[in-house]
């Protein structure tokens, strides 16, 4: 089999690219690539891994906040009385939670706890990671915060995750708002989603280390992008920009 000039075999296969474990090693492989089919194949591969990733997260916060709960119901004991097993048993969905973006939108439960909560809730809103919102709420607040940093571009209008995004145009408008030299946005042509997405994607990938999980030849195939697609897109997108210092998250205690 041939080589490249970096080693590697001229072409993978899938099994070969599975069994590949690190991101920056795909990263540099798809870089490198210039065949479409095989550029393919590595994109798919880094959506796997970074799949695994998230779901090996997932399971060790799930595993720690499983700790956590047992060493509170250990602290309080089998004889701590009604109420304190009652603040337990009435929060299960604040401890469970896991939420991967922090926007600084203050959440609905930080808005509604007032001084009318009981003193089993209030108790409860101190010693447990309140502030937590739930899936529906995290959807939301990222999609205000995209139509915030977006707003005074023209052209765009995100209302959703789905058609908003269909021309390309929102995505290289939320790049460029925190890479504002990488091109000239002015020149952008909504009609050509493709050359939209791909100056997007690309740009993203080079200045904020975001992976390319979406493909422009998919997206112009649809009718409207896959509204889960375009969201776990924008999820890493805002991760990659916290863990550059671009995006300021609350710190939780």
């Amino acid at each position: 089999m041939d080589s490249k000039s970096d080693g590697r075999p001229a072409s993978l296969t899938s099994e070969e690219l599975a069994a590949i474990e690190d991101e920056d090693v795909l990263n540099k492989m798809l870089d490198s690539a210039e065949d479409f089919e095989e550029r393919r194949m590595i994109r798919g591969a880094l959506r796997d891994l970074l799949k695994k990733k998230r779901e090996k997260r997932e399971l060790e916060r799930g595993s720690r906040q499983q700790d956590l709960r047992h060493q509170g119901l250990s602290k309080g004991g089998p004889t701590g009385g009604a109420t304190g097993r009652g603040s337990v048993n009435q929060q299960p969905s604040i401890n469970k939670q896991t939420v991967q973006l922090s926007p600084s939108t203050s959440t609905p439960f930080n808005n509604t706890a007032g001084s009318k909560a009981s003193p089993t809730v209030a108790s409860a809103q101190k010693t447990l990671p309140a502030a937590a919102p739930n899936a529906k709420n995290v959807k939301q607040m990222l999609l205000d915060w995209c139509r915030a940093k977006t707003e005074p571009y023209e052209g765009v209008d995100i209302q959703n995750f789905s058609s908003s995004w269909k021309d390309g145009i929102a995505f290289c408008a939320l790049v460029h708002r925190f890479f504002p030299d990488a091109f000239e946005y002015s020149i952008l042509n909504p009609n050509k989603p493709k050359e939209n997405f791909q100056l997007a994607f690309s740009t993203a990938e080079r200045l904020a280390g975001c992976p390319p999980l979406l493909d422009a030849d998919d997206l112009v195939r649809m009718k409207e992008p896959d509204w889960k697609c375009v969201y776990t897109y924008i999820q890493e997108f805002y991760r990659c920009l916290v863990e550059k210092g671009l995006v300021k998250t609350k710190k939780r205690p």
